[in-house]
């Protein structure tokens, strides 16, 4: 089960990131997680929102480069060790993970992380048959 990111390619120049979120702002596209990692010349956003269809429309308008890459949203508890325990899972399948993200919600006692893995059903076969929850799309665009 894997959910739709947005990874938009932004320019490191004052102003550049509030006006791509603007723009999606202005489209009432809601963020629900970002990342961003940056060089001295550009970084990448890297976005869940609760349309992507719409999000990669509203960017495409405005000429702003990005993709769309499917990744994992695992839902764990709120406390001490829970990301250990998942990282484990992965680790123990030997599923290497090109990065991760996560964040907290409005349900007390709940996070979730965002994992860009080598293969995903692979990591979801894993997390599966640890007990370990993934979400769906609808799940995160309704936050």
């Amino acid at each position: 089960m894997t959910i739709d990111q947005l990874s938009i390619f932004v320019e490191n120049s004052p102003g550049r990131l509030a006006e791509i979120t603007g723009t999606l702002a202005d489209a009432g596209i809601d963020l629900r997680a970002m990342s961003i990692a940056d060089t001295k010349d550009f970084g990448i956003l890297r976005v869940i929102v609760n349309d992507p269809g719409r999000a990669g429309e509203v960017l495409r308008s405005a000429g702003c480069v990005f993709s769309v890459t499917k990744v994992l949203a695992v839902s764990i508890d709120d406390k001490p060790g829970s990301l250990s325990r998942i990282l484990g899972v992965l680790a123990g399948e030997n599923i290497s993970i090109e990065y991760i993200y996560a964040f907290i919600t409005r349900k007390k006692d709940n996070a979730y992380v965002i994992f860009r893995v080598e293969d995903n059903d692979r990591a979801v076969a894993a997390f599966t048959a640890h007990g370990v929850k993934t979400a769906g799309a609808n799940e995160l665009y309704e936050l």
